[in-house]
């Protein structure tokens, strides 16, 4: 069971829900991650830890997390899917109502920032799915998490994730779930201005090790994001309760790859890391809220030691 803080939550009422929703509960999907091109703060979570449990092999876990590369395909248009006979509990339909609040909000903080760089913001798709379901970018189950695919620019979301941060990590909260949200939403970010393609392009000539460190930076650079939406959220909404930016950096500092890699077997390889310790991700995160600034996100202008 997973439901919002009454008593702490990102005030939200009466806000507009984003219509950039395509409901694919019920309906499945492939469950291999064949394609390419797709990048979630998810990942490090449950692919670092639950699938660990669940085969023993963390290195080989963490490997996956990493290999996405060049974006092979683009598929243009959006085609909604009903959601069949899927039936969603209450506290999905709240975390959903949630979910499109959070997503309708970063539509406003972006338009307003591309507007300033003289460019235009183009909204990605939210999809829920429940099990499994298939992307541009290949077949995933639920036990790979949020994840951003820029071959279809959507953000999938399969909404008892939420119920996993809580168990597994003690990540909980409405503003850890927004959070969550926000970092996918910075990844279409990456793709718009061109910095994800550039990247997979770099990653695709790299060595499997060199390859993390330019991950690292873009999933850095996705924290930053989310904290400069962040910034623009309590700047035009005035929206942050005491304790909203507390969780987020509980967030960060559980899905950090040293945090997640010591937790499961008892010591970390950094040569592995493709998300970033913990302490970069809440320093990044902090740098976005704490300056509202895009030009403060460039984690591609620091040497891999200074970020």
């Amino acid at each position: 069971m997973y439901t919002l803080n009454k008593e702490n939550i990102v005030k939200l009422d009466g806000r507009r829900e984003s219509s950039n929703v395509n409901d694919r509960r019920g309906k499945g999907g492939g469950l291999k991650m064949g394609g390419k091109g797709a990048f979630g703060i998810g990942a490090a979570i449950v692919i670092g830890l639950i699938t660990y449990f669940m085969t023993g092999d963390l290195n080989q876990a963490f490997q996956v997390a990493g290999n996405s590369a060049d974006v092979t395909s683009v598929i243009t248009g959006r085609t909604e899917e009903s959601g069949g006979d899927y039936v969603p509990t209450p506290e999905e339909r709240e975390l959903e109502t949630f979910s499109k609040k959070v997503l309708a909000s970063t539509e406003d903080v972006w338009t307003a920032e591309f507007q300033k760089m003289g460019k235009t913001y183009e909204a990605p798709t939210l999809v829920f799915f429940s099990g499994s379901v298939h992307s541009g970018c290949g077949g995933a189950s639920s036990s790979t998490g949020p994840f951003y695919c820029s071959a279809d620019q959507s953000v999938y979301i399969d909404l008892s994730f939420f119920s996993s941060m809580k168990s597994s990590l003690g990540a909980d909260g409405d503003f850890a779930y927004a959070y969550v949200i926000a970092h996918e939403v910075g990844h279409h970010v990456q793709y718009l201005l061109g910095d994800l393609g550039k990247a997979h392009e770099r990653m695709s000539r790299l060595s499997q090790e060199e390859a993390n460190k330019v991950s690292v930076q873009l999933e850095l650079q996705a924290d930053c994001y989310a904290g400069i939406w962040a910034y623009h959220e309590q700047a035009m909404f005035g929206s942050l309760e005491d304790g909203d930016i507390d969780e987020a950096l509980n967030t960060a500092q559980v899905i950090g790859d040293d945090y997640l890699q010591k937790k499961a077997q008892g010591y970390v390889t950094p040569e592995s890391f493709n998300h970033g310790t913990s302490q970069q991700r809440k320093k990044w995160f902090k740098r976005g809220f704490d300056t509202g600034d895009v030009s403060q996100a460039n984690t591609f202008a620091f040497n891999y030691s200074q970020l």
